[in-house]
């Protein structure tokens, strides 16, 4: 496993990290789950991605319990907040980064979050009193770094110029080969100031492993077919998308690797990338993630697949 640099932080976080979203505490029995997290520690991913949203808490506490025999020091967890977790609880205002904040130490047994994150933009409460709120908790040492997830750049912009606030040192956006948006602004913009992208769905919600074939309905299992599980996936499921992925089987076994590492392999070659975030129901899955840390790729392979992906997804737009 390499390691990579969290922006301007001095957390050094595994290429390849492990994320629960839909997963650990919702849509994974809890043995599997606990088996994935201890075979991702033993292959050196270090860095755990949460948030409090996920399960309304059962993947945070479902983390507290199958890491509260790990070393600390053998592990980076992140989290997040904004969406509600009651009817009257949300948003970034101070009261709820406090209160938030607190719940989710709770539920982690952990004394400091290593990177907390605003898992959104929150319209109705001023930046200022977000990014204040997060460096006093900074301060206070419940929190070491702070980070954002699919935030516009003028409120990136905002928040970085709060005058006496801590800096964002990751972003945590949606990046794949069939989903490039972060490209045009958000990256340029990262780089600029110190962030690092922490990458959410480099698979496309498993898409990108090739094991959704065209013609065949979805194998039993996936997360295709799994209620808690697919509800995001539909998206790439259509025929000319299915077909494109197809195609860069042969790009991937070129390079030596299966498509998943293929297309991982292809999100960290952008050096603004700090790690991918993978999803796993089995140990075997991350055992084949993890071997994309390192994985070097032609850039003409590179070019080819985002050809091909392109023409998939312009195919299926018409």
């Amino acid at each position: 496993m390499r390691y990579r640099q969290l922006g301007s932080s001095d957390l050094q976080v595994s290429e390849i990290s492990l994320g629960s979203w839909l997963t650990y505490g919702v849509g994974v029995g809890a043995d599997r789950a606990a088996a994935c997290v201890h075979r991702a520690l033993e292959l050196g991913i270090n860095f755990i991605d949460t948030a409090n949203i996920y399960g309304r808490g059962a993947a945070e506490s479902f983390l507290g319990e199958v890491l509260s025999g790990v070393p600390r020091d053998r592990y980076l967890i992140a989290t997040k907040l904004f969406f509600p977790m009651t009817e009257s609880d949300r948003g970034l205002s101070r009261a709820q980064v406090e209160k938030q904040l607190d719940a989710s130490l709770k539920r982690l047994r952990v004394d400091t979050i290593d990177l907390y994150q605003c898992h959104r933009h929150d319209p109705d409460t001023p930046v200022d009193e977000t990014m204040l709120a997060l460096t006093d908790a900074v301060k206070g040492g419940k929190v070491r770094w702070l980070g954002f997830s699919e935030w516009p750049a003028d409120r990136i912009r905002e928040a970085l110029a709060v005058a006496g606030a801590e800096k964002f040192v990751s972003s945590q956006p949606q990046y794949s080969l069939l989903w490039r948006r972060p490209e045009e602004e958000i990256i340029p913009l990262s780089r600029e100031n110190g962030i690092s992208q922490i990458v959410w769905s480099p698979l496309a919600q498993g898409v990108l492993t090739g094991k959704y074939l065209p013609d065949a309905p979805p194998p039993q299992g996936t997360r295709a077919t799994s209620d808690e599980m697919g509800g995001f996936v539909d998206r790439w499921m259509q025929r000319p998308v299915l077909e494109a992925v197809q195609k860069l089987k042969p790009l991937a076994a070129e390079a030596g690797l299966t498509l998943g590492q293929f297309a991982l392999a292809w999100v960290l070659k952008e050096p603004n990338v700090a790690s991918a975030i993978v999803g796993a129901s089995r140990p075997e899955q991350v055992e084949e993630n993890a071997a994309a840390s390192g994985a070097t790729v032609d850039p003409a392979l590179c070019a080819e697949a985002e050809r091909i992906a392109a023409e998939g997804l312009s195919a299926a737009r018409t």
